[in-house]
C-alpha cells in the first residue's frame, strides 16, 4: 500500500470535499434551472382569519400529534399574547411548537384578529433548493418535509426561507437539526386526511381540500362578501404560491405578513443567495466531508494491512 503523508491528504481531501461541493451546486443549478410550480392535484388549507378566536387549540393538537415537548405556558394560558400587545415581538415556530397564534389589536376593529403561523409548503420551497444535503422535499401532496437524518445543522434553510419558518434545535448538542411544521404528512397527510390542527379547531377556521379548489373558493368568498374581505388572497402567487393560503379582513400588513415578498418563487434567487452565503456554510461542510471520507478510507487502508 502506497503510504499518504500529510500533504498527500490534505491535497486528496481538499479534491474529494470540492468533489462533493460540485455536485451538490450542480444539482442546486438542474433545480433552480427551471420551474416546478407545484403538483397539480397538491392539497392545502384556507385559512379563514376572521372566524379565529384565539382558543390555541390547533398549538394543542399540533403538540399531541407531533409528539413535541410540552409548551413553555399552558394551552389554556392567554397570556402568551400579552407580551406581544406590550411592544414584544410575535410569537415564532420553535422545536417545541410548530405552531402559534398571535393577537393583533387593529385599528378601526372591534376585537382583536388572531393569525396561525406555521410553515405555508410553499409551492417551490427556498428551504429545498438551499439545502445541499438534500434534506427536504416537496410531496405531490403538498407538503414540505424533511429527513433530520441527513441534517447537518448548517441552518442555510432558516436564512433562505421568506417566512422565517424553521427553527433550530438546541436540546441536542450531538443531533443539531432543524425542525418545522411538516403538515402531519406521516401521520394524516399521505393517508388524504386533514392535520390535526385543522380537524380540531373548533371555529371552522381552515379548510382542508385541494389547492386548486381552495384557491376558487377563497375568491368566491370575497366575490360574495366584498364588504367583510379584504380582495387578497395571500399564498396563493406570493413567492410562487403557498399550500396554506388566507383570508382577512384588514390589510395583510397590519396582522404580521410581509406584503413585499412579490409573486416569483425565492427559487430564481437563489444562485444569487448562494453566493451570498458565508463560505463556511457551503464549502466547509462539504470539504469536511471530503477529509472524513479520505480519513475513513485511509484508516480501513491501514486495518487491512495489520491483519
Amino acid at each position: 500500500m502506497k503510504s499518504m503523508n500529510r500533504r498527500n491528504f490534505i491535497k486528496n481531501g481538499l479534491a474529494g470535499g470540492l468533489a462533493v461541493a460540485a455536485t451538490a451546486k450542480a444539482t442546486e443549478s438542474k433545480a433552480a434551472g427551471g420551474t416546478f410550480g407545484g403538483y397539480p392535484d397538491s392539497m392545502g388549507v384556507l385559512v379563514d382569519m376572521t372566524k379565529c378566536i384565539g382558543c390555541r387549540t390547533c398549538e394543542a393538537a399540533c403538540n399531541k400529534e407531533q409528539g413535541l415537548a410540552a409548551p413553555d405556558k399552558p394551552f389554556d394560558d392567554m397570556s402568551v399574547f400579552e407580551e406581544h400587545r406590550h411592544g414584544g415581538l410575535p410569537r415564532r415556530t420553535t422545536e417545541k411548537a410548530y405552531t402559534v397564534v398571535n393577537k393583533y389589536e387593529v385599528e378601526g376593529r372591534d376585537h382583536p384578529l388572531f393569525r396561525k403561523f406555521q410553515c405555508n409548503h410553499c409551492q417551490e420551497p427556498a428551504c429545498l433548493t438551499s439545502c445541499f444535503v438534500n434534506a427536504y422535499t416537496k410531496t405531490p401532496e403538498g407538503a414540505v418535509i424533511y429527513d433530520p437524518k441527513v441534517c447537518v445543522g448548517c441552518r442555510t434553510c432558516m436564512i433562505a426561507c421568506p417566512f422565517y419558518v424553521p427553527a433550530y434545535s438546541f436540546s441536542s448538542a450531538i443531533n443539531p437539526v432543524v425542525v418545522k411544521c411538516i403538515m402531519c404528512y406521516d401521520t394524516r397527510l399521505k393517508f388524504g386526511r386533514a392535520p390535526a390542527c385543522v380537524e380540531a379547531c373548533p371555529n371552522g377556521v381552515m379548510t382542508f381540500g385541494k389547492r386548486k379548489d381552495l384557491v376558487d373558493k377563497a375568491h368566491k368568498t370575497i366575490q360574495d362578501n366584498p364588504e367583510k374581505y379584504v380582495s387578497h388572497v395571500y399564498g396563493e402567487k406570493e413567492v410562487g404560491g403557498t399550500s396554506w393560503m388566507y383570508l382577512s379582513d384588514v390589510p395583510f400588513e397590519e396582522v404580521g405578513f410581509d406584503t413585499h415578498l412579490g409573486n416569483d418563487p425565492i427559487i430564481s434567487y437563489v444562485k444569487d443567495f448562494l453566493g451570498m452565503v458565508p463560505m463556511v456554510l457551503t464549502i466547509w461542510p462539504a470539504l469536511f466531508t471530503g477529509f472524513h471520507l479520505l480519513a475513513t478510507r485511509k484508516d480501513a487502508n491501514t486495518d487491512d494491512t495489520k491483519s
